[in-house]
């Protein structure tokens, strides 16, 4: 549990910078220079992605059983990850109603990720990575809101269209990972 605690630490206190000590990262880039930043910033994050999986899968092979899910809780989060895959596409595909509305649609996904596998999943190590997900997304996204209103940025919408795409990508994406990738990156079958 201790590399999967010290990944989360590192990876979630790096993707963190911008949104609690902007400053601070301005500071360093102006020292530093961009492209040396992005580079501390990309090993930063892969090293702690790495002891995250690292560490999850250590916590996995000794579980810690919380409490057993509900059968319905594993159906409920199959519909909040279809949900959470058109969030996600949302952040990429520009000009669409709901990043519009929601303003910062990966953090959404990320909260509805979180809370999708926490109704799911009842070990330590689960409510561990998926907790600190939820939390971080939670605050990022409030202070991301907090920050768009400050400064007024708002988010276009540019037709049907893309919000036609956003979903029917966001559907073929989850459709994805439930029918494939699920079972073979994680070894769980979303669906049994």
């Amino acid at each position: 549990m201790t590399v999967l605690v010290f990944g989360l630490l590192l990876f979630l206190g790096v993707h963190s910078i911008r949104l609690f000590a902007d400053g601070w990262r301005s500071a360093q880039v102006a020292r530093l220079g961009l492209m040396p930043w992005k580079g501390l910033y990309a090993i930063a994050s892969l090293v702690g992605f790495g002891l995250v999986i690292w560490g999850f899968g250590l916590a996995r092979a000794e579980p810690v059983v919380i409490w057993s899910p509900p059968t319905w809780t594993r159906h409920l989060a199959l519909l909040l990850m279809l949900l959470a895959m058109i969030l996600l596409v949302a952040a990429y595909v520009p000009g669409n109603r709901i990043k519009a509305a929601i303003g910062h649609p990966m953090l959404a996904a990320t909260k509805t990720w979180a809370v999708a596998h926490l109704l799911a999943n009842g070990n330590l190590a689960d409510i561990v990575l998926f907790g600190a997900f939820l939390s971080w997304a939670i605050a990022g996204f409030i202070t991301s809101r907090r920050r768009d209103r400050a400064a007024g940025t708002t988010y276009p919408r540019l037709g049907a269209g893309r919000d036609l795409l956003t979903v029917v990508l966001g559907a073929a994406v989850w459709a994805a990972i439930v029918f494939y990738a699920h079972v073979r990156l994680f070894g769980v079958n979303p669906l049994a």
